[in-house]
């Protein structure tokens, strides 16, 4: 079997990964956008709003909160979820330097 090696990089370039990885599917940026859009804790049926399984959307959900990305809270049979700010903060912070690029697209120079 083989291993991830993630002790071979640093707790940043982890955390980068992580966070990357809990992107990395249209399902889950399809929930972050409709969470964003709502702007507030939603109970609406996202299985309904993305036409997949329920065992699909809580996957996905899932793996966004454990990300830290979203948060959620079960009352009675309804599930509230929003974003989570420090998370979303978070992904801004890690992220931000690496999408911002270096400068070599700053310049006029060709890498190649």
């Amino acid at each position: 079997m083989a291993s991830s090696k993630t002790e071979l990089f640093s707790s940043e370039q982890n955390e980068m990964a992580k966070l990357a990885k809990a992107l990395a599917h249209p399902a889950r940026i399809a929930i972050l956008e409709r969470l964003i859009s709502a702007n507030a804790c939603i109970t609406s049926d996202l299985v309904e709003e993305l036409g997949l399984a329920q065992a699909t959307v809580s996957q996905h959900l899932k793996a966004l909160k454990e990300a830290g990305l979203i948060q959620g809270n079960i009352e009675g049979v309804r599930r509230n979820y929003c974003i989570n700010k420090a998370g979303w903060k978070k992904l801004q912070n890690t992220l931000g330097p690496l999408i911002a690029g270096p400068e070599l697209l700053n310049s006029n120079k060709n890498c190649c």
